[in-house]
C-alpha cells in the first residue's frame, strides 16, 4: 500500500469514519471535548500525545468513574501515571466498570495492595544490563530499551519500575551499540522500551541506521503497542524510514479483540503491505482475556489482519498487579482448547518469563503420556492415545 499523508486521510474518511452507528469504537466527535477537532488533527499522532487524558477531572467528564478508580488515579503519580490517548478513549465503555479496554488503562486502588510474591524487577533485567538501556540475557540476542515512555500506560506493565513520565538515566545509543559491536555472538536486536515508536522519526532512523551498520546483526525486531493504542503513529513517513532497514519483524501487544478496530487494521495493513512481518504478544489478564472464547476470538481476529499469534504471557509478578494474575492452569487450559480446535497458526506459545532472569519457558498441556525404549505413548487433542515406535 503506497500511501502519502493526503491519500491516507482520504482512506480514513472512506473506511474508518464509520458510516453506521456502532457502539465501539465511538466516533470521536461524540466525546464532548473532541467534538470540534478536525480530522487532520485527530490523525496527527503528536496531537494525540499532547491531548492525552491524564487527570481525574477530565476523565470524569466522559466516564462514570468508580470510587476505586478515583482512588487509583489519585495515587498513580510519578513513575506510572495514568495516561490515555484520545483514540483509546473511543474504545472505552464509559458505563461499564469491567470494560476490557477500560481496565487496562485506568488505575485501581488495588495497584497499591502489594502481594508477597510481587517483585520490583520480576524478570531480573537489571542484573543482566551491562550498560544502561541494554539487557543481554540470551547468548545471541540483546534488548535495547530505547525510551521509557508509551502512548498509554498499561496498568499491568512489566517494566513499571522504569516506564513512565519521570526521566530515567539517559539512553546512550553509542554506548549500547559499542557493546553490541564488541560481542560478535549477538545476531538479534530487539528494540523496545517503553514504546520505541514514541521516538521521533529522525531518532528512529538514527537508531536503525547504526544497528544495520553492525555486520554480525542479522535479525532486527521492534516491540510496540502503537498500532493498538495510537494507530495514527503508523504514518507513510515512518513506513518509508522502516523500509530502508528491512527486513524488520514487528511484535505488537494485543490483549483483547475489542482492540482490533478498522483504524488498527489500517495501521497493520500499512506495515504488512510494505513487507514487515507482524507477530502478537498477549498478556493473560484476569477479567480481561482469561476466557477461552475471548482468547480464541482474539487469535482469529489477529490472523484476519495478518498478525501471527506468537506469545501468550503469564502476567509477570510485577508489584501492584496481583489483581490481574490468573492461575497458570488457566493459560494451560486455553492452549489445550485451542490446539486441534482451530488452525495451528492461531495457537501461540504460552510462556512464563521466569522470575529472577531465567528467561521465557513454554508451558502447555502434557501430550506425552509415557516413554520406554523407543516407544512413546502420546495423547491427541481429543484425549485419544497413540503409540509411536522409533
Amino acid at each position: 500500500m503506497q500511501l502519502n499523508s493526503i491519500s491516507l486521510l482520504d482512506k480514513i474518511k472512506k473506511e474508518v469514519i464509520f458510516p453506521k452507528r456502532i457502539s465501539f469504537p465511538r466516533d470521536y466527535r461524540e466525546i464532548p471535548f473532541f467534538r470540534d477537532v478536525p480530522l487532520e488533527d485527530w490523525e496527527d499522532w503528536h496531537w494525540q500525545i499532547k491531548n492525552r487524558i491524564i487527570t481525574e477531572e477530565k476523565l470524569s467528564q466522559v466516564i462514570d468513574l468508580a470510587p476505586q478508580e478515583k482512588e487509583g488515579i489519585r495515587r498513580a503519580k510519578g513513575r506510572l501515571s495514568s495516561a490515555i490517548t484520545p483514540y483509546w478513549l473511543t474504545l472505552i465503555d464509559p458505563e461499564d466498570f469491567n470494560c476490557p479496554t477500560r481496565r487496562q488503562v485506568i488505575p485501581l486502588d488495588l495497584e497499591f495492595k502489594i502481594s508477597p510474591s510481587d517483585l520490583f524487577d520480576p524478570c531480573g533485567e537489571d542484573k543482566d544490563s551491562p550498560v544502561p538501556g541494554l539487557v543481554h540475557r540470551y547468548p545471541d540476542r540483546i534488548l535495547l530499551l530505547a525510551t521509557e515512555q508509551c502512548a498509554s500506560y498499561c496498568r499491568h506493565c512489566t517494566r513499571r519500575r522504569i516506564v513512565g513520565e519521570e526521566k530515567i538515566k539517559k539512553f546512550d545509543l553509542d554506548l549500547a551499540l559499542d557493546y553490541v559491536r564488541a560481542n560478535r555472538r549477538i545476531r538479534d536486536v530487539l528494540i523496545s522500551g517503553g514504546d520505541p515508536f514514541m521516538l521521533e522519526d529522525e531518532t528512529i532512523d538514527e537508531i536503525l541506521k547504526k544497528i544495520r551498520q553492525i555486520p554480525h546483526v542479522e535479525f532486527l525486531r521492534i516491540g510496540t503497542r502503537m498500532p493498538v493504542n495510537l494507530p495514527q503513529r503508523i504514518t507513510p513517513k515512518l513506513i518509508n524510514i522502516l523500509k530502508r532497514y528491512s527486513p524488520i519483524w514487528i511484535s505488537i501487544h494485543f490483549n483483547h479483540p475489542k482492540e482490533i478496530t478498522k483504524r488498527c487494521k489500517l495501521a497493520c495493513d500499512m506495515l504488512a503491505d510494505n513487507g514487515f512481518v507482524l507477530g502478537s504478544q498477549t498478556v493473560l489478564l484476569k477479567g480481561i482475556n482469561d476466557k477461552l472464547y475471548i482468547m480464541k476470538k482474539l487469535m482469529h481476529e489477529l490472523l484476519k489482519i495478518r498478525v501471527r499469534p506468537y506469545y501468550i504471557y503469564q502476567c509477570d509478578l510485577v508489584k501492584g498487579t496481583s489483581h490481574f494474575r490468573t492461575p497458570v492452569s488457566v493459560g494451560i487450559n486455553i492452549i489445550e482448547k485451542l490446539r486441534g480446535h482451530t488452525t495451528g497458526y492461531a495457537v501461540p506459545t504460552y510462556v512464563i518469563d521466569t522470575p529472577g532472569g531465567g528467561g521465557k519457558i513454554p508451558i502447555g498441556p502434557n501430550y506425552l503420556i509415557s516413554q520406554e525404549k523407543g516407544k512413546y505413548l502420546l495423547r491427541n487433542y481429543e484425549g485419544k492415545t497413540y503409540a509411536y515406535l522409533e
